[in-house]
């Protein structure tokens, strides 16, 4: 991986680490303040290794998990939001206005 490609993982990473529990955001909302796309984002949540970034707290701008519905990946993922108190409507959807996360203050 070159180094330009680590550093903005790295930013990317540091981003999400600052999603509380309870709360999600998207790929584009990280994108945005990553100022990349948001596939750049998206590879970056494929490739985490660390265990303390919460990249289950990242989900597509649907407000749905981007993991194939019934995969292992969307169960655990699934699993995991709803053990942080997030909820899911019948078609799988989070509604973003409740626990779509305000990272306006946090970040800047």
């Amino acid at each position: 991986m070159s180094e330009k490609k680590t550093d903005l993982y790295k930013k990317i990473y540091e981003i999400v680490r600052k999603i509380p529990k309870g709360k999600v955001s998207t790929y584009g909302q990280i994108a945005k303040i990553a100022d990349c796309s948001p596939r750049v984002a998206g590879y970056a949540m494929h490739s985490v290794k660390d265990e303390n970034i919460p990249w289950q707290r990242v989900i597509n701008s649907k407000g749905m998990i981007s993991f194939p519905e019934s995969s292992q990946g969307y169960d655990e993922q699934r699993a995991i939001l709803e053990a942080e108190g997030i909820f899911f409507n019948e078609k799988g959807k989070i509604d973003l206005k409740k626990f779509g996360w305000d990272a306006g203050i946090e970040i800047f």
